[in-house]
């Protein structure tokens, strides 16, 4: 390096090449892993189990790391379910209202019927008392109805929908029974439960 700056081997009049920047490699692996441990943490010891420290064990990962990425645990944990519920299921655009319905309840149901996932979803409604639990729900609904809803923006766009139709209410009407049954009931969520979840969904709100 010379009196300058620049590498020894540059000739005056050159300029020294641009350092190559950094192509975030590292910090999506550390997202990645941080997420599935927090996952796998929630599935094993339900969220009130959950600490940042433990979710750094087992990711491998400094505590600050994940207080500096996230800021709280209300924050993990609702990233962590929502990319467990995004990932592997895109929005559906197949151009039918019906058709797009049948692939977001099957969504739903690959989704709640994986294993621990019950589990979760019952803390989650014994624990809304809690500030944090009941924060991170409602990020989680919001964002996912938030994503689901351009199946119905679409819908209205080609008239199968009535203009002033809302969007959460049809999303409401489509998942509502589907999680209902798995809460509560001891049914299996198969092809002909969801066929009327969607026909249920088609009477209240499409058009006549």
């Amino acid at each position: 390096m010379d009196q300058r700056g620049r590498p020894d081997d540059v000739e005056p009049g050159e300029t020294a090449p641009a350092p190559r920047k950094r192509t975030g490699g590292r910090s999506a692996r550390v997202r990645a892993a941080v997420l599935t441990a927090t996952l796998e943490q929630l599935i094993e010891y339900g969220i009130e189990g959950l600490t940042i420290g433990d979710v750094a064990a087992r990711a491998g990962v400094a505590e600050t790391t994940i207080y500096r990425r996230w800021g709280t645990r209300t924050a993990l944990i609702a990233e962590a379910v929502t990319e467990l519920a995004a990932v592997g299921n895109p929005v559906p655009d197949t151009g039918s209202l019906r058709a797009d319905l049948q692939v977001l309840a099957e969504q739903i149901s690959q989704l709640i019927t994986r294993p621990g996932i019950a589990r979760l979803l019952g803390t989650a409604i014994a624990l809304s008392a809690d500030p944090e639990v009941e924060a991170a729900r409602r990020q989680f609904w919001n964002d996912r109805f938030d994503q689901s809803s351009q199946v119905v923006v679409r819908a209205i766009e080609r008239g199968e929908l009535a203009d002033r139709t809302d969007p959460r209410e049809v999303l409401e009407t489509l998942s509502a029974p589907l999680y209902f049954r798995l809460l509560v009931g001891e049914k299996p969520i198969d092809d002909a439960f969801i066929t009327r979840c969607i026909d249920s969904v088609l009477t209240l709100h499409g058009r006549a």
